[in-house]
Order: structure tokens, then sequence, then C-alpha cells
């Protein structure tokens, strides 16, 4: 279970450096964003890399609970901790998310876009919900991430021990989580969402 969940875990993640790498140019501006999505989307909707990506997802939300339930009486450490319950977030994540994206790819007929992810984000009191939900799904990213180099990494890198190591990893997820809020949230530039998205908060 652990060797198939690592390397979904590794394709997974894969993907998702290339999704927030492509929510922080929204700091630019939203046409950006959509013009380095259209970019990745030759990539990822690629019909095999898709089914690879789905399959990967599919896996990981299963050997994760599954995980989940075996260790979660075992896990002492902080790190270890961190590692199950970020691995249990992004299961939930993951269900929602991906349920929310084919739902208003193929019933609503919606791009998935910049403006199908901020709809929510930028309008109250949906936000209420988007907000956590959205920059928990990060966070539990990197603290996974952390978790498991805490666990693997034995050796200094650049003078910093495995645990200092770690919790810059983190440091690094924070702050990533930071502007990516600020690029999706604009208040200086401003965030019109057109029309067609108003179906996403009842209007």
């Amino acid at each position: 279970m652990k060797p198939i969940h690592y390397i979904s875990g590794l394709i997974l993640t894969i993907f998702i450096g290339l999704h927030l790498s492509n929510h922080f140019y929204s700091i630019i501006s939203a046409d950006k964003h959509i013009e380095v999505m259209t970019m990745l989307r030759n990539f990822y909707r690629n019909p095999f890399v898709e089914t690879v990506l789905l399959f990967s997802v599919f896996i990981q939300i299963i050997s994760g609970i599954s995980l989940f339930k075996r260790s979660r009486k075992t896990a002492i450490t902080g790190f270890e901790k961190l590692h199950l319950w970020t691995g249990l977030y992004l299961a939930i994540f993951l269900t929602i998310h991906l349920s929310a994206v084919f739902t208003g790819r193929f019933f609503l007929h919606l791009d998935t876009n910049f403006y199908f992810g901020v709809a929510g984000l930028n309008s109250f009191p949906f936000n209420l919900f988007f907000i956590p939900y959205y920059g928990l799904a990060i966070m539990s990213f990197f603290g996974h991430i952390a978790s498991v180099h805490h666990k693997k990494m034995k050796y200094r890198i650049f003078y910093l021990t495995p645990n200092q190591q770690a919790k810059s990893i983190l440091i690094f997820g924070l702050v990533l989580t930071l502007l990516i809020f600020y690029g999706l949230t604009n208040r200086f530039q401003g965030v019109q969402i057109p029309a067609d998205y108003n179906i996403l908060i009842g209007k």
C-alpha cells in the first residue's frame, strides 16, 4: 500500500506544483493566469496524462484513507501527526474539488479557468467557506511534503537539519499561500466575475 501511495503521490505532486505555479501568475493578472493555464492544459489535458492523473488521485484517496486508519493510533511526533491529518484533508479536498470541476466542465459547460475558481472566493458569504477551504488545501499539501521530507531526509542541506528543512517547507508554503490569495482576490486590480460564472454564486 505504501509504495503505491508514494508513487501516486509523486505524480500528483508534479501536477499540483504546476497548478500552484499557475495560480501564482494571478498576481500579474487574470489574463496572465489564463494564458499560463492554456499552455499547461496542452500537457495535462492530454487524454493519456489526464487518465494517469485521475487514476493517481483515485489511488491516493483510497490508499491515503486506508493508511490513515492504520496509522492514526501510532503517530507520536508532531510531523507524524501532521502527515496523517494533512493527508486526510487532501483526500477530502480532492474528492470535493474534482467533483466540482467535472460538474462545471461537463454539466454546467463552463471553462473551469481562473474565474471558476475565484467566483466563490470573491463573493460574500461564499468566501467564508472558500478561503479556509483553499487555504487549508495548499497548506496541507506543503505540510504533507514537509512531513515526508522530515521522515526520509537524513542529511543537512545548506547547514539546515532535516527538522529545519521541513519547517522551511512549511514557511515557504505559507508565504506562497498568502501570495496566491493576494492574486486570486487582488483588490487593487479588482476581480470582475463574467456573467456566465454567476451561476456558481446563485446569481
